[in-house]
């Protein structure tokens, strides 16, 4: 049955569709039913149940054949989505096979359900977040190496500071995808695990078949059984939630700079247009960073989601009241929200616009000050730290006031001249020979990324 209106007009922008799938009601719905198709085949492995009975508890395990709006209405009633899903599925698997429904849930827990039902949607939904990390890193890779050695004016307290090049500035964004994708790894062995523990988390209803049982169950789903069950201890997907907050923070660092990158006074690399992209409403000139305002949007929203995360940790004994209620549509829509980032992430990188002589121009705003320290350091060397700082400081003094390139004010400086050829000045004010190691953050970035993608 199709799912209950929602609203999805800026689903598209913030969301990507194949981890909205993972997350609608038919997604919810069947993860939940796989795990109890599953523990039936596990009992019937075990042989606490005739072999008999899966077949029918199967076919009864098809998210199509309930109304998710009746369980919605039930879930009010009832106090969680498991309660009113198994009263159903055995009423579907009655009206055909009267015996099979005697074995439906048997042993397990509501919280059973739902948390590995959870685990099911997550794993789908790391599956789609790697994948997309992967390509990001690819991309991202590909774009540093061509721009390792453009220059550009590097940018401090939002003020021109030292010559960089793009390739390191986009190493810089490669380098926390390596390091997400890396955490992203680690991780999956603590989250990917099997929630089975019964009422009280005892497995007591089960006797001594609840360990085969529970072995078999995780089998089946092919998920790892953990060392006990995990109810009210919640850092395996807190721990998941907090990953994907690193992964908003990071692509929200890419979509900020990219937008003061594309600001007017900066105009030097901009998203990838395209048909009414980024337009206005009333201005024609507008090229707005649409792409980047779902990364910033992302980075800005994700925090707080976190924070309801870690606030509903410390559950209560064996079972929680409304702590647990609070992660339902808390973790999906972290999800969403970082696969929306992700896909524009990947518009924006794939199809950079870069304006190399604007980087140029900008550079030389300042009239040849973003190289002072370069001067500074070599002129250290000849006659002093302390003397050449102040010298330079002065030098850069007059050159504003005088509104003068500040190569020409150091050509005038006797104290310069005597220490300094005029060929060594165009050199030390040339920013393509004061980028010190932009290369090799490039060649290191990449490296790490190929070595995690090999």
């Amino acid at each position: 049955m199709n799912e209950r209106p929602g609203n999805q007009l800026f689903d598209v922008y913030f969301t990507a569709r194949d981890m909205r799938e993972v997350f609608c009601d038919q997604g919810r719905v069947q993860t939940m039913l796989d795990f109890e198709a599953a523990l039936a085949r596990a009992e019937a492995r075990v042989g606490l149940i005739p072999q008999t009975a899966v077949a029918p508890i199967e076919a009864a395990c098809q998210a199509g054949h309930y109304d998710f709006a009746a369980l919605g209405e039930a879930i009010a009633t009832a106090g969680n989505s498991a309660i009113p899903l198994v009263k159903v599925l055995g009423k579907q698997i009655a009206a055909n096979h009267a015996e099979a429904e005697r074995y439906v849930h048997l042993g397990a827990t509501s919280q059973d359900v739902m948390d590995t039902g959870l685990v099911l949607q997550l794993r789908s939904a790391l599956a789609l977040i790697e994948s997309d990390l992967a390509q990001l890193g690819e991309t991202l890779a590909t774009q540093a190496l061509r721009y390792v050695a453009t220059p550009l004016a590097g940018r401090t307290w939002l003020q021109h500071a030292t010559p960089v090049t793009l390739g390191m500035k986009i190493a810089g964004w490669l380098g926390a995808v390596t390091r997400s994708r890396q955490r992203l790894q680690q991780l999956k062995p603590r989250l990917l695990v099997l929630q089975f523990g019964g009422a009280s988390g005892t497995l007591a209803a089960l006797g001594e078949q609840a360990m085969p049982i529970a072995q078999a169950l995780a089998e089946e789903l092919k998920l790892t059984l953990p060392d006990q069950p995990w109810h009210t201890q919640r850092d395996r997907l807190v721990e998941f939630g907090s990953v994907l907050g690193l992964i908003a923070g990071s692509l929200g660092k890419l979509g900020r700079d990219i937008s003061l990158l594309m600001q007017t006074e900066a105009a030097e690399v901009f998203e990838p247009s395209a048909p009414g992209k980024g337009g206005s409403s009333t201005m024609p000139h507008k090229r707005n960073p649409v792409g980047a305002a779902v990364l910033i949007s992302a980075a800005t929203r994700v925090p707080g989601l976190l924070s309801t995360l870690f606030s509903a940790m410390p559950q209560e004994h064996e079972r929680s009241l409304g702590l647990w209620h609070a992660e339902w549509e808390t973790l999906p829509e972290i999800c969403c929200l970082v696969s929306g980032s992700l896909k524009q992430a990947l518009l924006v990188t794939d199809g950079l616009e870069v304006d190399a002589e604007r980087m140029a121009r900008n550079l030389d705003l300042t009239q040849g000050l973003v190289l002072a320290e370069a001067v500074s350091i070599v002129l250290a060397q000849r006659v002093g730290r302390d003397t050449a700082h102040h010298l330079l400081e002065q030098c850069c003094k007059r050159a504003v006031a005088e509104r003068r390139h500040l190569r020409a004010v150091l050509g005038d400086e006797p104290q310069v001249t005597a220490e300094l050829s005029p060929a060594e000045l165009d050199h030390l004010l040339d920013p393509a020979h004061y980028l010190g190691q932009a290369h090799t953050w490039v060649e290191r970035a990449v490296a790490e990324h190929s070595a995690l993608t090999a």
